[in-house]
């Protein structure tokens, strides 16, 4: 297993260097380096651990992989522990991994924040047979799409370090137990802040301490899905409409307008409301949300069939590109 996580790390690391990069459109925008091949990559070697279940050795040891990944970019890296209350009133322990992109000439400037949630579900909970509810969610959409867009965007701002081309100080944080909110089987009451908890933890050490001061941030969630749909989400409007509205027109620009459309989506709970809520940073969800499903999201969403085969190298590199034209 190790020496296969190596050989695909160093997949992500070269195979842009040997392929085109996918998904690419015609726009009238300078097209922002970003490579879909590399991220497919960093995506398959997390699900090649396995379900990244909080507590489980899959998830333990991939957190140490991405710690390695990030510093191999360059990257000032810490591990933030702490515990927050599960859905049963159990405390539940928390890794956040957070990744610094800087330099001493830079340093005092306002940060840019991005991240994504490393978890993975740990109950099949919209499997229609509810035998099939009490298994892992793989994770290839729901958790791993976004790390592996952030790990491809880290390889990019290493390469900014490394020429001294980096002008912003970026700051990446992986967040953990995002998808550990109730489950629907569960016959206690359902409180909606068991969702998220390692942004609750982030964003509260935050308030407190304000080590940095961040002009907005960009969170991603479910990002890699064919014919993927990215509306404006309502909390991502209401407290970060002006940071919203200049992705949504550099999507456009960049020829990915009918992917980032215009339609509001209802409010979703999601690790940029409690960044927006409680550390006050201005902070937009890029989510994939199709009003036309029951649930908003895909038919696959929270179910064993979260894999591979909905992976789209198209809708990566154009998540990778609208991410790194900001930066």
């Amino acid at each position: 297993m190790k020496s296969k996580l190596y050989i695909l790390g160093l997949i992500a690391s070269v195979v842009c260097l040997f392929s085109a990069c996918s998904g690419k459109k015609q726009a009238t925008a300078p097209r922002p380096p970003f490579c879909a091949d590399s991220a497919y990559a960093y995506i398959e070697a997390q699900m090649a651990y396995g379900p990244r279940v909080p507590n489980s050795k899959a998830h333990n040891d991939c957190a140490v992989w991405f710690i390695q990944q990030l510093r191999a970019r360059g990257a000032k890296v810490e591990l933030q522990r702490g515990q927050m209350p599960d859905y049963r009133g159990n405390m539940q322990q928390i890794y956040n991994i957070i990744a610094h992109f800087s330099t001493p000439d830079i340093a005092n400037r306002p940060h840019i924040l991005l991240g994504a949630h490393y978890d993975t579900r740990p109950w099949c909970d919209e499997e229609e047979e509810y035998a099939d509810r009490f298994y892992n969610v793989p994770g290839a959409n729901d958790g791993a799409s976004g790390v592996g867009v952030l790990l491809e965007v880290a390889r990019q701002l290493g390469q900014r370090l490394a020429d001294s081309t980096l002008r912003t100080p970026v700051d990446i944080v992986l967040f953990d137990c995002e998808d550990m909110g109730t489950p629907h089987f569960y016959t206690g009451q359902e409180r909606e802040d068991t969702w998220c908890l390692g942004s609750q933890l982030w964003a509260t050490n935050y308030a407190k301490n304000q080590s940095a001061v961040y002009s907005f941030g960009i969170i991603l969630d479910m990002v890699g899905a064919p014919d993927a749909s990215f509306p404006r989400e309502m909390y991502s409007t209401q407290y970060a409409a002006n940071y919203q509205q200049s992705i949504w027109r550099s999507a456009e620009q960049l020829g990915y307008g009918a992917m980032f459309n215009n339609m509001q989506s209802y409010p979703i709970t999601d690790d940029h409301y409690y960044i927006n809520y409680i550390a006050g940073i201005p902070c937009v969800d890029i989510i994939h949300y199709d009003i036309r499903n029951a649930t908003g999201f895909p038919h696959w969403w929270h179910t064993r069939n979260d894999d591979l085969t909905n992976i789209s190298k198209q809708t990566l590199q154009a998540v990778g590109e609208v991410v790194m034209s900001q930066l």
